[in-house]
Order: C-alpha cells, then sequence, then structure tokens
C-alpha cells in the first residue's frame, strides 16, 4: 500500500514537472513571438513616419508652389488691368502661371506592412488612420495633381494665353523673355478671355490647397500617434 501511494506520488511529480515545463516553454515560445512581433510592429512604424516626414516636406513645396501660382494670376491682371504693371521677373512669374505639381508618396514602409499583414498593427485605431491615410487621401491628392483635367494648368491654359501674349513679349539677345508689355490692343472679347482663364487657375489652384491643407493636418496627427506608439 504504501508502495502504491510512493508510485502515485512519483507519478504525480513527473507529470506536474512535465505540463510545468511545457507549458514554461509555451510562455517562453508566446513571449518570444509577441517580443519579435514588436520589434517588427515598431520598425515598420519607424520607417512609415520617415517616409511621412519626407512626404510632409514634398506637400510643403507644393503648398508654395500652389501659393505661388495663385500670387501670379494677380500679376497678369494687373499687367492686363494697368499700363504701367511692375514687369520684374517676367520670365518667373510666366513659368509660375502654368507649372504643375506630382505627388510624390514614399510607400515603402506601408507596402513592408502590407506585406507582413495590417494586423501587426496591434492598435486598431492606428492601424485604421494608417489605411485611411494611404488608401484614401493619398489617391485623392494623386487624382488631383497628376489626372484632373482640371488641374493640368500648362496643357489646358499655356497655348491659350501664349496665342493671346505673344504679341507683347520682350526677349533679349539669348532668346530669354525679360518683359511682358501691358496688352493694350486685346479686344474686350480677348481681354476676358484671359481674365476667366485666370480666374479659373487661381480657384483650381485653391481648391487643391484646401485639400493640402487637410492632408498636411493628417500627416502631422498620424506621425504624432506613431511616436505615442513606438
Amino acid at each position: 500500500m504504501k508502495m502504491i501511494k510512493n508510485n502515485w506520488k512519483n507519478y504525480l511529480f513527473e507529470f506536474l514537472s512535465i505540463f510545468i515545463g511545457v507549458s514554461l516553454a509555451f510562455a517562453m515560445s508566446n513571449w518570444g513571438e509577441n517580443r519579435r512581433e514588436a520589434q517588427a510592429e515598431s520598425k515598420i512604424l519607424i520607417e512609415i513616419k520617415n517616409g511621412l516626414q519626407l512626404d510632409l516636406s514634398d506637400v510643403e513645396q507644393n503648398i508654395k508652389g500652389h501659393k505661388k501660382g495663385i500670387e501670379t494670376c494677380h500679376h497678369f491682371r494687373q499687367l492686363i488691368e494697368t499700363p504701367n504693371a511692375n514687369q520684374d521677373s517676367a520670365a518667373l512669374q510666366y513659368f509660375y502661371l502654368f507649372r504643375d505639381f506630382i505627388s510624390i508618396q514614399n510607400k515603402s514602409g506601408y507596402e513592408s506592412l502590407k506585406s507582413k499583414g495590417l494586423g501587426l498593427i496591434k492598435n486598431d485605431s492606428l492601424r485604421l488612420e494608417i489605411i485611411s491615410l494611404y488608401d484614401f487621401y493619398y489617391e485623392i491628392i494623386e487624382k488631383l495633381e497628376e489626372d484632373y483635367d482640371e488641374m493640368q494648368f500648362n496643357k489646358n491654359y499655356y497655348l491659350e494665353i501664349n496665342n493671346l501674349l505673344v504679341e507683347y513679349m520682350i526677349f533679349d539677345e539669348k532668346g530669354d523673355l525679360i518683359k511682358i508689355n501691358h496688352p493694350k490692343n486685346l479686344t474686350t472679347k480677348e481681354k476676358k478671355k484671359l481674365l476667366s482663364y485666370l480666374w479659373r487657375i487661381e480657384g483650381n489652384r485653391k481648391y487643391v490647397l484646401r485639400y493640402y491643407k487637410l492632408m498636411k493636418g493628417k500627416l502631422n496627427h498620424l506621425i504624432k500617434t506613431i511616436d505615442k506608439n513606438t
């Protein structure tokens, strides 16, 4: 009887030893896996953040460019309306009037995340914020700048405006544009046509600027959220 009890104790001890060993091994494996996932998540978030900071710089440049385009519309209105309008930097003003922009997006971090699985980001709100920025807001700004016909200023307006103003352009001996004289011989219809082009260019630049302002806020907010989660 005593031997049976001793055997039972031995069996129980062995069972508990095996159970504890297996449980510890399983726990250590889970801990190691969670640690690796946390490290992978942190690495990808840092990569995404670095890309966002580069994107933010591009957004700032495009904002400045569109604002300069709006200033140029004002410059050409003065040229049309005022005989003695200032004509310094005429070539640069003419360049900015028709300048188009592209949206440069650094998506390598987001592509890495998608390849590993979006579920790698444990914070649900952070994951949703990342997805909405890259798959929604970035898509819209790209389409506005590169696909939306209204925003293709060079294609839509250069030839028309150039044909109306070419008679008043002054070039130096190198062939560089140095001045555009007041277009005094324009008909009323031609003058209104020019003004309508400037109005439309300015309106479209203001429209895309409103979207850039929204996207800039999204970028800054996501950068701050990533900082809190890394």
